[in-house]
């Protein structure tokens, strides 16, 4: 069994300017050609996950250059079923765009994706910018303005699996991707956060009338604020923050359902709210 790999260990980054560059550039070539390129650990063997994240940052800054704005991040990688998957005993996070936000019971365009997955989260957004010395789920929670049910696209510009020797992609991979984000569907505000715990809040989803997946808070690192705590500590390494306004995806309870054209989806959180949209 490949050995696990922990929060202090992301490598430093190797990869110099033009490598970051070109696979930032490979990135971008792929959404708009929604055309997948092959693993970019195979490209760059050896990739570190701090390498990832630069070609995520590299990335990120060309969108917010042509003018697609950040809107707060997404974690990923938060149960132990996908953990295990990657050999990695940490999450992931990328981050959210403008363009990534569609309206509750949105019709989604043909074509906008290559690839689409949903999973179902619990948002988070927030009031006031956290204070990385402050990294506490009270602190997190106090910091909240409302958390709302949310439905999240999962898009790979990466093919999960490489077409040369069939190898399944690893964390690097998924990082570089902006941690395979796509798009968010955010339901009603729960503004009434006293006594709200976070564990208990489940879902329902169903595709085309049909349940497919069900799961609870719990799964997200036994509390999604816990998975908010994990952010704000690997954020403060790279100088970043969460910032007021920001929205924050707390991370999947489900495993990532299909999403091919025609597909209806309805997350049901019961007394917490619904989130549906439609591939076209």
């Amino acid at each position: 069994m490949a050995q696990t790999r922990r929060i202090d260990d992301f490598g430093g980054v190797t990869l110099d300017d033009a490598a970051i560059a070109d696979a930032a550039n490979a990135l971008a070539a792929a959404e708009r050609d929604r055309s997948q390129i092959r693993l970019l650990s195979e490209t760059y063997p050896g990739m570190t996950m701090d390498d990832a994240y630069a070609v995520q940052a590299a990335w990120v800054r060309m969108k917010r250059a042509a003018g697609d704005p950040a809107i707060g991040w997404k974690i990923g990688l938060t149960s132990k079923a996908m953990q295990a998957a990657l050999s990695i005993d940490i999450p992931d996070s990328g981050v959210l765009l403008g363009s990534m936000a569609f309206a509750n019971g949105a019709d989604i365009p043909a074509g906008r994706f290559i690839q689409p997955r949903v999973e179902a989260e619990i948002a988070f957004v927030m009031k006031e910018t956290i204070d990385p010395a402050r990294a506490s789920a009270e602190a997190i929670l106090a910091a909240t303005d409302y958390v709302a049910p949310a439905l999240e696209i999962l898009d790979t510009r990466i093919t999960r699996l490489d077409p040369h020797n069939g190898r399944p992609r690893t964390v690097c991979d998924t990082i570089a991707d902006n941690a395979a984000n796509g798009g968010i569907v955010m339901g009603e505000p729960v503004r009434d956060l006293a006594g709200l715990d976070l564990r208990f809040v489940g879902a329902v989803v169903s595709r085309n009338n049909e349940v497919e997946e069900t799961g609870l808070g719990a799964g997200v690192l036994g509390d999604p604020l816990q998975s908010l705590v994990w952010l704000v500590e690997r954020l403060a390494a790279y100088g970043d923050r969460i910032e007021a306004g920001q929205i924050v995806l707390s991370g999947s309870f489900i495993r990532p359902v299909e999403a091919p054209p025609g597909s209806r989806f309805i997350g049901d959180f019961g007394g917490f709210g619904r989130v549906s949209c439609c591939f076209l």
